[in-house]
């Protein structure tokens, strides 16, 4: 006989979901704030540390001027500052809906739809998506913000 997993269905306390309300507060503050003003141009978006003392991008170089492309429906300058785009939209998308639910329900999306080989497999590919954007000769300079 095969033993069922048992799952953790004890639902969020009071302050676990004030704390996750306050996070959809904080992160729709922020995407409106990304949205509304251009990164490029305002001067109060923080820089990228690594990039500001190394000139290294990092996989998230790009990200915030991306956000704002896309938020303005332009897909491809989107994909210019950052290829991985997609996929942090995903991940901020699933974290943003997994908040809401916890406010909700008690309860937010499970992790266990990744399995561990798409972790890995994440981490692999920002690995690899850091040292090509990193290299200076044509097609990879393609993929600097």
């Amino acid at each position: 006989m095969v033993k069922k997993e048992i799952q953790n269905e004890t639902p969020a306390s009071t302050v676990e979901r004030v704390l996750a309300g306050a996070g959809i507060l904080a992160v729709s503050a922020g995407a409106f704030l990304v949205g509304y003003f251009n990164p490029t141009t305002a001067g109060f978006f923080p820089v990228c540390p690594l990039y500001s003392l190394t000139g290294i991008h990092c996989p998230g170089c790009g990200l915030t001027r991306g956000f704002h492309a896309l938020f303005h429906g332009d897909v491809t300058t989107a994909l210019h500052y950052n290829a991985l785009l997609p996929v942090f939209a995903f991940l901020f998308a699933f974290i943003f809906i997994s908040l809401i639910l916890v406010v909700l329900r008690g309860r937010g999306l499970s992790w266990r739809v990744f399995p561990p080989s798409a972790m890995y497999g994440f981490l692999i590919l920002a690995a690899a998506f850091f040292v090509l954007r990193n290299l200076p000769f044509y097609p990879f300079t393609l993929l600097a913000p």
